[in-house]
């Protein structure tokens, strides 16, 4: 009897080695090998495979991708225009944010083209019955196949031939012909490459749900995002309703576009001006409260950042910041310290972005320190101010990309005035119904709003 040869294969990045390893050398993850038997590709009936010839590239007749538009204006934004027939889009995003709730409210938009076939290996026909029924949808054209079985899948899908099948979730589908347990890196991508065969063959657009670990990336081999045509991430804190749908890869699409939904009880609905949700109705009169304009993917935000600073009990001082990199906060307040010398050396600062968005890019560093500034000094900072900027160790303000985008939303949501970069303003060629501000370091800035004399 032949010896079974096997193989361990790393079931983070899916890296083989034909010995146990401690430390995985393409991952650099500890004790994530496991043991597999190696699998054989054999043709059928003993026959060699015929090779396939080179085509001359020019006298290939190419065919224009035919787009179907989901329903919802955002999600067709962050696609590129919608669907693309034929198709597989991978949807990941963690336990609870939607992503469920969101694909079934998909089917029901998309059943006007035909039957669409439901997949769950997760859950039972009864309780997506009840999702459904919370989310009043009620159509004859959504099957429902609870089974983990590739085989019997792809049977099925051969008999029905719909237009849309969701593959929920990709992890707790399995192939027999795969020695390993579901969700191993082996079956992983076995399925994901047969699913794909499957939907380019017969131009069926698909949908596979993908878990994603305690990193935020889709779980199993980094292979599973190269294979898919679109990789979209629902993302969102879970205790807000706001939900932001991004494209990481998209082959028929850019990747610099989001779209935002609000989770309701009713589902998952689109919000159309996200800017005005996100900036709540208070007065002047408080301070530590500032408009800053973010951009997330080529969509300009407005959002509100508060501050709050008191006098440290423990005299060590805490920072706390929400919704913003707490490396970036201290820098600035560090900045504020010996560029605008404001003594926070002993003040606790305690920093939070409104709805639960996050915000990274350095163009929110100047309403930062600004509202920090503002809490400090117990000077309020007019509503209709929106801060724009970047802030160096120096304290200079530097310039900032996408501004004429930036001050088309302001100007759009009704704001007077707003304070950008001085080498942004130069390079202005629209006109605008704003004040628009110039500064060139921190100093300027405070005094701009009325921080420092």
């Amino acid at each position: 009897m032949a010896k079974v040869k096997t193989v361990f294969v790393c079931s983070e990045c899916g890296y083989e080695s034909p010995k146990w390893l401690g430390k995985c050398p393409a991952c650099n993850n500890w004790n994530t090998f496991y043991e597999e038997k190696e699998q054989k590709i054999t043709t059928i009936d003993g026959k060699k495979k015929e090779a396939v010839k080179p085509r001359v590239l020019n006298s290939v007749q190419g065919k224009e991708s035919i787009r179907v538009s989901t329903g919802y204006d955002e999600l067709d934004m962050v696609l590129g225009g919608g669907l693309v027939k034929g198709s597989l889009v991978l949807v990941g995003g963690e336990p609870g944010i939607g992503k469920s709730t969101l694909i079934l409210q998909l089917c029901n938009k998309l059943s006007a083209e035909g039957k669409v076939l439901y997949v769950s290996g997760e859950e039972s026909a009864e309780q997506v019955k009840l999702r459904a029924d919370r989310l009043e949808i009620q159509n004859d054209n959504i099957m429902f196949l609870g089974e983990t079985d590739i085989e019997a899948i792809e049977n099925e899908i051969e008999n029905m031939k719909p237009k849309l099948v969701i593959i929920d979730s990709i992890q707790t589908m399995y192939s027999s012909e795969i020695t390993s347990a579901p969700g191993t890196v082996s079956q992983v991508r076995e399925i994901t490459a047969r699913i794909m065969r499957m939907c380019k063959q017969n131009q069926i657009t698909t949908i596979i749900i993908g878990h994603v670990t305690k990193d935020g990336n889709i779980a199993g081999p980094r292979v599973l995002e190269h294979m898919v045509d679109t990789v979209i991430y629902i993302e969102g804190e879970r205790y807000f309703s706001y939900r932001i749908v991004r494209s990481v890869k998209n082959r028929f699409g850019s990747t610099n576009e989001v779209g935002m939904f609000e989770m309701k009880n009713e589902g998952m609905c689109e919000v159309k001006n996200p800017s005005s949700i996100l900036i709540s109705e208070g007065n002047d009169k408080y301070s530590g409260s500032v408009i800053i304009c973010t951009i997330e993917g080529t969509r300009p935000l407005l959002i509100e950042v508060q501050s709050l600073t008191t006098m440290s009990v423990y005299g060590i001082p805490k920072r706390t910041a929400n919704g913003v990199d707490f490396n970036r906060l201290a820098l600035l307040i560090a900045v504020l310290e010996k560029r605008a010398n404001l003594p926070l050396g002993n003040q606790d600062v305690y920093l939070n972005v409104v709805s639960g968005m996050r915000v990274s890019e350095p163009a929110v560093d100047l309403g930062i320190a600004l509202v920090v500034a503002s809490s400090f000094k117990n000077i309020s900072i007019p509503k209709d101010i929106v801060v724009i900027g970047e802030v160096g160790l120096t304290g200079e303000v530097r310039r900032v990309n996408l501004i004429e985008k930036r001050l088309k939303e302001i100007e759009k949501l009704g704001f007077k005035k707003c304070i950008i970069p001085e080498n942004n303003k130069k390079l202005l060629k629209d006109t605008y119904n704003l004040d628009i501000i110039g500064v060139r370091n921190i100093n300027d800035a405070l005094r701009a709003v009325g921080i420092k004399q």
